[in-house]
């Protein structure tokens, strides 16, 4: 399995279906770093400052162990610390004494124990510990934990969230059935009354009718406002669910967007990754057209470069166009779509072909979805070239949003296309070709 990246465990833990599952994808990030270190999280209950639960990540599957232990058992400098979240705070020469409160199997060698507290809406939810081999020299694992460590922060946040919605509905419910049942004890009574005066032969005494229709009339009365307190308690509980809701919804979008970013850093690291491993300039252009066409899902793209000699591009890498149209094809700089995106140095985004009849590379039929983009790549004011993206998959058709997604990319592209002066040699490659 190929090494962990921050990238790929962003979108481990936000696709992780619960806490067990997010604690295994941290594990993994840990084996990378150091696979003798033992990990672990435990809840805490700020209700009772007591440390309640122990998850330990084993492989692919997480074992729970009731714990029970206070909190203020931890020295006084390190539980602020924890309190405080954030950053690991270790335990130096007390660590394997104090590894043993979190009931953690003792190590061969002297061990150091590290605690990260987990805060939600203000204050302490859980504390992952780490407890690794002590090191004399080099990194301490627990340093390069650190930045997953801030990943999992947000992913048990929306654990938490989800499990303290779940928490105020069943209260808000069991409020509303408390009330329903008290009602119903008052409207048997009521019943009841109701059903004796009823019964009461004509020669009973006035007195006592009096006095029931007075306990029927309380009756009724309370009954009423028992009825209104139930009606108050089932708006409050519908109040609450949607502020739930909004609040669910708001960490997705949060989700979406951390994910998008890291999405974007990953596709980042690609291209530079590509620009130091990759010495052809064929293979070069073929990975950055692939990169950015998987990304933006395009089954039909095309990388095309300046001539400035000619002041015209050249197609240097395509997928998914007509095979009459071969890899060296120029297109004047203010002609067709591509020349004109190259001239006016602006992004087009098209959703009906019928508007580019004229593009020189899609006057054919496999052009399907009737959406493309056409994006300039400009370095220092300088032309570099113009990417195009169509035939979105699924049929698919691109919007503004894209727009945004592609220009970081193209940014990029542009820079590493010009720093090795990738337009030039792919020009030699393809006459000596």
């Amino acid at each position: 399995m190929p090494p962990r990246t921050l990238a790929t465990l962003a979108h481990a833990l936000s696709v992780a279906p619960d806490l067990e599952a997010s604690l295994l994808a941290l594990a993994e990030s840990l084996s990378e770093v150091d696979r003798f270190a033992q990990l672990a999280l435990v809840r805490f209950d700020a209700r009772r400052s007591m440390l309640v639960d122990r998850l330990i990540p084993n492989v692919d599957v997480v074992t729970r162990q009731r714990l029970e232990t206070t909190f203020d058992h931890l020295p006084t400098r390190e539980r602020i610390g924890v309190a405080a979240g954030g950053s690991f705070v270790e335990f130096g020469d007390h660590s394997d004494e104090f590894a043993q409160l979190f009931a953690l199997a003792k190590l061969p060698d002297v061990g150091w124990l590290s605690l990260r507290g987990i805060r939600f809406e203000g204050q302490l939810a859980a504390i992952l510990v780490l407890y690794e081999t002590r090191k004399f020299f080099g990194t301490r694992s627990s340093e390069r934990l650190a930045p997953a460590a801030a990943l999992y922060d947000l992913a048990y946040a929306r654990f938490a969230e989800q499990e303290a919605r779940g928490e105020a509905v069943r209260t808000l419910e069991d409020v509303t059935q408390r009330v329903h049942s008290e009602y119903e004890r008052k409207l048997g009574l009521l019943e009841e009354q109701l059903m004796a005066t009823t019964g009461v032969a004509h020669g009973a005494d006035p007195e006592r009718l009096v006095t029931l229709e007075r306990e029927a009339a309380k009756a009724m009365e309370d009954a009423r406002r028992a009825s209104r307190r139930a009606d108050a308690v089932e708006a409050t509980v519908g109040a609450a669910v949607e502020q739930l809701e909004m609040a669910h919804i708001e960490l997705h979008r949060r989700s979406e967007a951390l994910r998008q970013k890291t999405r974007t850093i990953y596709l980042i690291d690609r291209v530079l990754s590509l620009d130091a491993e990759t010495k052809d300039p064929r293979g070069m252009v073929n990975g950055l057209l692939t990169l950015v066409g998987d990304d933006m899902g395009a089954q039909r793209c095309s990388l095309l470069l300046h001539i400035p000699d000619e002041n015209a591009l050249y197609l240097a890498a395509a997928r998914g166009i007509p095979t009459n149209v071969p890899a060296g094809y120029r297109v004047p700089v203010g002609y067709g779509v591509a020349g004109k995106v190259a001239a006016t140095r602006e992004p087009l985004l098209v959703q009906d072909v019928a508007e580019a009849k004229s593009h020189p590379l899609i006057r054919d039929e496999l052009f399907t979805t009737g959406s493309f983009i056409s994006f300039p790549l400009v370095y220092h004011g300088a032309l570099v070239g113009v990417v195009n993206l169509a035939n979105r998959a699924m049929h698919g058709i691109f919007v503004d949003e894209d727009i945004e997604r592609v220009r970081l990319l193209g940014l990029v592209i542009s820079l590493v296309a010009t720093q090795a002066r990738l337009a030039d040699r792919m020009l030699e490659t393809l006459s000596v070709g």
